[in-house]
């Protein structure tokens, strides 16, 4: 008997993230005490999301080649910066609104400043370098090299200290970054290494995810539907307008900024994780996990026929990319 699970998850939008997760959730909502009751192996994979992310991050490091980033630095810097820059306004303009706190009542119960800056600061790599593939030219596909860089808590910590709304002490920003500068090192000192470390990125999504959804009760979940929908709309068109513009400027035709306004699918580990380095986002981070997992859907949803719309009504012409190094996509 042959069962197309792996096919089946992958026709889902971020389905190796967001169905583990909700997988998680189930199990912790109507069985609450299953980790500790199991214990073991089972009992820490229930609590167990930082350990495997740590891992993650190092995999992920090495797929990015020092290399190539000379040749990408314009465009895929430009797209970087602009992704930071509007994670620091955001963090800005909404912290000034709510604070570090969630929305506590209304329509939009759970949003916060957190679950934005982690949905604006991180772009779906995979959605984004295959419709590159189709639409876009071989630069605006290399520079995933550099916008990856985007991946973890770091820059989110970063954001928040900058935009006032807490500090980070720097041993923490250091171990945030850490894993993924390990992960970089190692994967351009041995490319042998490197393909065998991003081997790793697709195995170990499904499995953080089921974790970080063992943390979720399902009875907070409806309350997410109007704020997640709400947050995945304003990150495409709030990034989506800027590097549309970015783009521009760099030589592109806005394509490549309108495939780069989405949410990675790691994004949603990132709530949890500056939560665990400052327990005053603990509150935020309980539903950002949620709202940033709707963002994903979201985003991954409509970006592929914004991108189509776009590249028709400016010409893009697709064209076939061979990236050494970057023979991994990341959701």
């Amino acid at each position: 008997m042959h069962l197309p699970i792996k096919r089946t998850l992958e026709r889902v939008p971020g389905g190796m993230m967001t169905i583990p997760l909700g997988c998680g959730a189930v199990i912790s909502t109507f069985a609450p005490h299953a980790g500790s009751f199991f214990g073991s192996f089972t009992g820490a994979l229930f609590s167990g999301a930082l350990p495997i992310l740590a891992v993650f991050y190092v995999c992920i490091g090495a797929t990015i080649s020092v290399r190539s980033l000379p040749a990408v630095v314009r465009k895929g810097g430009a797209i970087f910066c602009t992704k930071i820059l509007l994670g620091i306004a955001v963090g800005v303009t909404v912290g000034h609104w709510i604070g570090i706190n969630p929305i506590a009542s209304g329509w939009f119960t759970g949003f916060s400043t957190l679950a934005f800056v982690a949905a604006i600061n991180d772009t779906n790599g995979g959605l984004y370098m295959a419709l590159m593939t189709q639409y876009g030219r071989p630069e605006d596909a290399a520079a995933y090299s550099i916008m990856g860089l985007e991946s973890g808590p770091f820059f989110t910590m970063v954001t928040l200290g900058v935009a006032g709304l807490s500090a980070f002490p720097w041993q923490t920003l250091v171990g945030a970054v850490l894993p993924i500068a390990a992960g970089m090192l190692l994967g351009n000192l041995d490319p042998d290494l490197r393909h065998f470390l991003a081997n790793g990125v697709h195995v170990l999504i499904p499995f953080f995810a089921f974790a970080l959804g063992a943390t979720l009760n399902l009875k907070l979940v409806w309350r997410a539907g109007v704020a997640g929908l709400a947050l995945g709309i304003a990150v495409l068109v709030v990034s989506g307008f800027f590097l549309v513009l970015i783009d521009r400027l760099t030589g592109g035709n806005g394509t490549a900024g309108i495939a780069a306004s989405t949410t990675a699918g790691n994004a949603a580990a990132v709530p949890a994780l500056v939560a665990a380095a400052n327990p005053q986002y603990a509150a935020a981070a309980a539903t950002g996990t949620l709202l940033v997992a709707c963002s994903v859907i979201v985003t991954a949803l409509a970006a592929p026929f914004l991108t189509a719309w776009w590249a028709s009504r400016n010409g893009s012409r697709g064209t076939t990319l061979e990236l050494a190094g970057q023979g991994v996509e990341r959701g």
